[in-house]
């Protein structure tokens, strides 16, 4: 099963999804998180994920790496497929699922370790035998962040600035040579300059890799999606606060000529 994860990014040269779920439900012991959710992520695009809060956007990207297999009750029902392979198959290993589906987290969380020891984390744990020099090069420089720490590979990572600590992890990831990178609000805890910065840098990274990114800021949605997927809770039962994709589709059609009113009314400001 590993040896089939592994060749998918070999086998996804057309423009099949890289991940499509097919009546996805997420449980959270008895309550209900998630709902129905059918969603189709085309490979080299940048997806974002938009909603207010408690719809279930992030309970949606842990999903695509099995993340949600690390809370206590979580269940999921329906198919997940990663270039058409079914990731909750119990033959598949979770953890190396995750060596080809990275994950970066709201807020910077470098270990306590030299830069150099953070990139090279992943490649030693997963017994990489390449230039291990070379590959931590090519990963900062991926993630835009070379320049800024080659004369200080041995000091901590903990010692960057908030932006350079997200794209170190982001480089973190990418060093594990995935093919699709998942973002939780990878720029909600930085500054404006260094948002910038992120947002530049996935799409200079689409180049390569697929990237979904939840976001609440509808300007960072606008300026570097492709897609976008519109996610609320549904209106039918609210209190029981499920979440259901509303909408989706192409972000420039999504954002100026939406075809369901509540997405309309999010994007504009009249609730969430």
């Amino acid at each position: 099963m590993e040896n089939n994860i592994r060749d998918t990014h070999l086998k996804n040269q057309s423009k099949e999804p890289i991940i499509e779920t097919k009546g996805l439900s997420v449980f959270y012991n008895n309550r209900l998180a998630i709902r129905d959710i059918n969603i189709a992520i085309e490979p080299n695009k940048i997806t974002a994920i938009i909603g207010p809060s408690g719809c279930g956007k992030s309970t949606l990207l842990r999903t695509f790496n099995r993340m949600n297999d690390l809370i206590p009750g979580a269940r999921v029902e329906g198919k997940i497929l990663y270039n058409g392979i079914d990731i909750n198959q119990k033959a598949l290993d979770p953890v190396g699922l995750r060596r080809h589906i990275g994950m970066v987290f709201q807020k910077p969380n470098p270990f306590p370790k030299s830069i150099y020891d953070n990139v090279a984390f992943g490649p030693r744990i997963n017994h990489y035998t390449g230039n291990m020099d070379e590959l931590v090069e090519t990963s900062l420089r991926q993630a835009a962040l070379w320049d800024e720490v080659k004369d200080k590979l041995k000091e901590s990572g903990l010692a960057l600035s908030g932006g350079q600590q997200q794209r170190l992890c982001i480089a973190r990831a990418l060093a594990t040579q995935p093919d699709l990178i998942l973002m939780d609000e990878p720029a909600s805890a930085l500054d404006p300059v260094a948002t910038q910065r992120i947002e530049e840098l996935m799409i200079e990274l689409k180049e390569k890799y697929t990237i979904i990114i939840v976001t609440h800021n509808m300007q960072q949605a606008g300026r570097a999606s492709d897609n976008t997927a519109f996610m609320s809770l549904d209106r039918e039962n609210i209190e029981a606060r499920i979440g259901i994709l509303v909408e989706y589709g192409k972000t420039e059609q999504l954002f100026t000529n939406p075809r369901n009113k509540e997405t309309e009314d999010y994007i504009t400001g009249r609730f969430g």
